[in-house]
């Protein structure tokens, strides 16, 4: 077969279709390479660019974070293109925002010292062990995420600059005690009452509805009895965890993986230095000079710790005399890895060491060897590594016969289910709004609502849950969407239009008692026909629960009046209330503590409004650029 192509690969027409392709790149593909801007660019925001690694880094850490706040239910959000382009739109508009008050900072000539940028980093958590700034850590961490030592201080050193201009502004708005003190005493006031309230279902004798309304209702909320899509779903797992007891692991199995892999229970020799460093600068060879001046004087009977504290360029190191506590071979640059592990003894000073970061001396203060833990110690975990092993090649295996049998036997689960040796559950109908715990998962939920599985009534492809699960779904009944008819939702209409018309019928009646209140009349007998009373309330604060909400919420909406403060209003119950202002009680006098925790509160409120203010204002006088495809 391969010869017959290369041989019609050399014919005329062959060879006109091969030119043609040609040209189509020429034209077409390599021109578009060769014209491309490569744009790596996410947004130009007054001449300075914010690349899309930037964005990319940004949208992840803040997609992590929610991930972890709110765990599944964000994820199933990301799964929506529409929210996931908002979400990433979001978080550009929030790096442009943080550019913007960056070159304000800089513009207005903001500074931050390199003496703040190290107590920042000291006493930074991310880099404390029991509450001490750890170097080990400062600098694993640093390698973790790319970055340099220098690196993270010139980014840091943007970042506090930013900081500086925002509590500027912070601290530029405040609350005058008299703001708070009115604040407290509009929260702390209490109120006194009087009020009943009228239950509509007894006036629901006289609501009668006629066809024509219920008509008219129906046809006004068509929208309304629309249902879902629904289905009812048959599926089959098979997990990693399941299959574990069906594999066994032997000692003999257990004591080969044990000899083979020993590098993994060796503990590598460890030992602990401390280090002087010059930092190279402008000119090396003084660098240089400087650092093998210090070693003459330690060599000579200089205390190394002493030396360190003073003379060290590494501030967070010099403070312990030099001390990097301990290392193993290769955490360290290699020049410096070599010194450390060429050093002989407890007490050896090297020679002045060259790396990147400038001139070294190091010397070495503590030595812990090269470990090794025992089969006894390690079996069980081998064991339960060997088992975790077997049982995921095993489900591997039976992943790949269950597709097969899947798409071989595609209108039931029965073999699925034998070669997975699970049973076929079922989930009952439900909406994609109301989804079982059991099958909400985005790509799952993708395939059961999707045409193939419901129209064509097949097997869906094994579905990968996470590294240790899979299932295989089918369609067994749908319901599609629809609306209810007339018939189906008459009673409801009925009932929703009685409970509607008896609250106006309430209404009307609770609106007679305020006119009749209104002109110095008593209703107290026409309450009482209806086994209505009066009840009261003292002292009742805007926190209220104890009281319908409505009834708490008109309560502090009357303003005090001689001829009486009343209104009515309507309970999310579908009841009616009749709410009367007896007093107003002034709050309790507030004490310094209550009343400066307000006043910092307020203040911050303004803050934050002014600083909101002061983004968009930059960015209505900024020059803007957004990728189009951001």
């Amino acid at each position: 077969m391969l010869e017959r192509i290369r041989e019609g690969s050399q014919g005329p027409w062959a060879m006109l279709i091969i030119g043609l392709v040609v040209l189509s790149f020429v034209f077409a593909g390599i021109g578009s390479y060769l014209n491309s801007s490569g744009q790596t660019v996410a947004a130009t925001v007054n001449g300075e660019d914010i690349s899309l690694s930037e964005l990319e880094r940004a949208y992840q850490a803040q997609r992590s974070r929610m991930e972890s706040q709110y765990g599944d239910s964000v994820t199933a959000l990301f799964s929506d293109e529409g929210y996931l382009k908002q979400f990433r739109r979001s978080v550009l508009d929030d790096l442009i925002n943080e550019k913007l008050v960056q070159q304000k900072a800089e513009e207005i000539g903001l500074r931050i010292s390199d003496d703040q940028i190290r107590k920042t980093i000291v006493n930074m958590p991310e880099f404390q062990i029991s509450g001490k700034f750890n170097n080990d850590r400062y600098l694993a961490l640093l390698r973790q995420n790319g970055f340099q030592p220098s690196d993270f201080r010139d980014y840091l050193r943007t970042q506090l600059t930013r900081e500086q201009l925002t509590r500027a502004l912070g601290i530029s708005d405040f609350a005058l005690p008299g703001e708070a003190k009115q604040l407290y005493s509009m929260q702390a006031q209490t109120r006194d009452a009087r009020y009943f309230i009228a239950n509509a279902a007894s006036f629901a004798d006289n609501a009668s509805v006629s066809d024509e309304e219920i008509q008219s209702y129906y046809d006004a909320h068509i929208t309304a009895f629309d249902t879902e899509e629904e289905v009812n779903v048959a599926y089959v797992t098979l997990s990693v965890d399941d299959l574990k007891e069906d594999v066994t692991v032997t000692d003999d199995e257990i004591a080969k993986w044990y000899e083979e892999n020993q590098d993994l229970y060796r503990k590598d020799e460890q030992r602990r230095v401390s280090h002087i460093l010059i930092e190279r600068g402008d000119d090396a060879a003084a660098a240089k000079a400087k650092a093998e001046a210090l070693l003459k004087t330690i060599n000579e009977g200089a205390d190394f710790a002493t030396v360190a504290k003073e003379n060290s360029d590494d501030t967070f190191s010099a403070e312990n005399g030099g001390d990097l506590d301990y290392i193993t071979p290769g955490l360290m640059e290699d020049a410096f890895d070599k010194a450390v592990f060429a050093l002989q003894n407890v007490g050896d000073v090297s020679d002045v060491v060259e790396t990147e970061y400038g001139y070294h001396i190091i010397t070495l203060t503590d030595i812990r060897p090269e470990s090794l833990k025992t089969l006894d110690e390690v079996a069980d975990d081998i064991r339960d590594n060997l088992q975790s092993d077997k049982a995921t090649e095993l489900f591997y295996d039976l992943q790949s016969r269950m597709a097969e049998v899947a798409f071989e036997v595609p209108d039931n689960l029965d073999e699925v289910a034998a070669i997975a040796n699970q049973p076929i559950k079922e989930t009952g109908l439900f909406a994609r709004s109301k989804v079982p715990a059991e099958v909400d998962y985005p790509q799952v939920i993708s395939d059961i609502f999707s045409p193939e599985l419901i129209e064509e009534g097949v097997n869906s492809d094994v579905i990968e849950l996470d590294d240790n699960n899979v299932m295989v779904v089918r369609v067994k009944t749908h319901e599609p969407q629809r609306t209810k008819s007339l018939d189906e939702v008459k009673g409801d209409i009925l009932a929703s239009l009685r409970d509607e018309k008896a609250q106006q019928a309430a209404q009307a009646w609770a609106e007679e008692q305020l006119a009749a209140l209104a002109q110095g009349n008593t209703i107290d007998e026409v309450l009482a026909e209806k086994g209505i009373s009066w009840k009261t309330a003292e002292n009742v604060n805007r926190a209220n629960s104890e009281l319908p909400h409505k009834v708490v919420e008109t309560l502090f909406t009357l303003a005090p009046s001689s001829e009486g403060a009343r209104e009515v209003t309507l309970l999310g119950t579908g009841d009616v209330a009749l709410v009367e202002l007896t007093a107003v009680n002034s709050a309790p006098t507030v004490d310094e503590v209550t009343l400066a925790d307000i006043q910092q509160r307020l203040g911050a409120s303004y803050s934050q409004s002014l600083y909101d203010g002061y983004v968009s204002a930059l960015r209505n006088e900024a020059d803007i650029a957004i990728n189009a495809n951001q």
